[in-house]
């Protein structure tokens, strides 16, 4: 059957993660006057993904990656500072860094109208609602479901099911789930019995029985 439904990722799918978190850690520490040297952003990054990884795996709540991924930074670098503080004000830099990846506007514009377009996203919703707001995504897209509004990440069947509520119950043949993260897109969609397509710029490599790959998003109209 003909797909009726894409959901799609946020981070590193739709839009620049990587260029959103350097820009925003760089400009809180400067807000706050604390030095910021070079090994910081590639500390952070490292830092950050551990926690969210250990989200998903349920072993941390939201609340202690709030401020636990600052606090570890923080001891590395030798930094003496209220890492509540610095999450709350990085948190809302972060919420006004919104760089697109390549080519979503205009593949959104293809896609609207032809597909129901959803969200399904690991993220805090004080960040991403400003982000989808300022770069223009969000009215492409209903549902937009986000872990921490129904306490629940990806690969957790219960967001999908949560998405799957608010689209009126698809069959799982009509979705497909779109994203970059094997441990919560593709797991999380593999595991719910729907289609995926991993989007892997870099060629990484992987055994999950994936059902389509892209490097770029541009090429997701050639599948569909």
């Amino acid at each position: 059957m003909p797909y009726q439904w894409l959901l799609f990722d946020v981070d590193n799918t739709l839009l620049d993660f990587d260029q959103t978190e350097a820009l925003a850690l760089e400009s809180n520490f400067a807000q706050h006057g604390l030095p910021f040297p070079p090994e910081a952003k590639q500390r952070y990054h490292a830092i950050n993904h551990s926690y969210w990884q250990r989200l998903e795996r349920k072993e941390v709540t939201p609340e202690i990656l709030r401020t636990g991924r600052f606090q570890d930074l923080f001891d590395e670098l030798g930094v003496q500072f209220d890492a509540e503080l610095f999450a709350s004000s990085y948190l809302a830099q972060l919420g006004q860094q919104a760089p697109l990846v390549d080519g979503v506007m205009e593949l959104l514009r293809e896609l609207n109208g032809r597909f129901h377009l959803g969200i399904i996203t690991n993220g805090l919703a004080d960040v991403q609602h400003p982000r989808l707001e300022k770069s223009g995504l969000k009215p492409y897209f209903s549902p937009i479901i986000i872990s921490q509004e129904i306490g629940i990440s990806k690969p957790n069947p219960g967001i999908f099911d949560a998405a799957f509520a608010q689209m009126d119950h698809p069959a799982k043949d009509e979705v497909l789930m779109i994203g970059d993260s094997l441990s919560s897109d593709i797991l999380g969609g593999i595991n719910y019995g729907i289609d995926t397509c991993w989007l892997n710029p870099n060629g990484k490599t992987t055994d999950l029985p994936i059902t389509y790959e892209i490097k770029t998003l541009h090429q997701l109209k050639d599948i569909l």
